[in-house]
């Protein structure tokens, strides 16, 4: 008996590995070569495309595809429709292939907002935020809140997800941070 749940919609093709408490929901297209760590949730209509390594506790909501190219580290939440790229000029005429893809790393405990856009070739740093409807072009800086169109970033967040104050403490959970060299961590 698998240790995992496949909606009998959903097509799992050869050569994949699914983690032990993974839940995959109705339409979804899991291709070959992907691999899905444990405890992850894969809502309707998502797409997981060659080769693509996504960790443990990820949460994928509606119609996410997760394009060949393109990590997500452990508990990574990617909103409904958001989207990642992985090619900057893409041709219909004339394809590249997936060794010209270009990388995107989503770090561990980032937020992906709904419909945000995440363009190819960035690294999101860890526990950071992109806002709904975002358009991130270059790399984010882990624990920073990430806005507008293209992104900016507004402010920084906690663990937690709540957004840190002047001070650079969160009034959700407590929590205190320092920043040393343009760089948020932990007090």
């Amino acid at each position: 008996m698998d240790s995992f749940f496949v909606h009998e919609t959903s097509i799992v093709d050869h050569n994949v590995e699914i983690g032990e408490g993974t839940r995959i929901w109705y339409f979804c297209h899991i291709q070959e070569g992907a691999k899905i760590g444990k405890s992850c949730s894969l809502g309707q209509n998502v797409n997981i495309s060659n080769n693509v390594i996504v960790g443990n506790g990820v949460k994928i909501q509606n119609n996410v595809s997760v394009y060949e190219g393109v990590e997500l580290e452990d508990y990574v939440f990617c909103g409904p429709s958001m989207v990642f790229t992985n090619d900057l000029s893409p041709r219909a005429r004339w394809p590249k292939g997936c060794s010209k893809y270009k990388k995107t790393l989503v770090k561990h405990d980032a937020t992906l907002g709904a419909n945000c856009i995440i363009i190819c070739g960035n690294v999101i740093g860890e526990y950071s935020l992109i806002a709904a409807g975002a358009v991130v072009t270059k790399d984010v800086p882990a624990y920073a809140l990430m806005v507008g169109i293209p992104a900016k970033q507004m402010g920084w967040v906690c663990k937690c997800g709540k957004i840190l104050n002047d001070k650079y403490i969160c009034l959700g959970c407590g929590s205190e941070y320092i920043i040393d060299n343009g760089i948020l961590m932990p007090k």
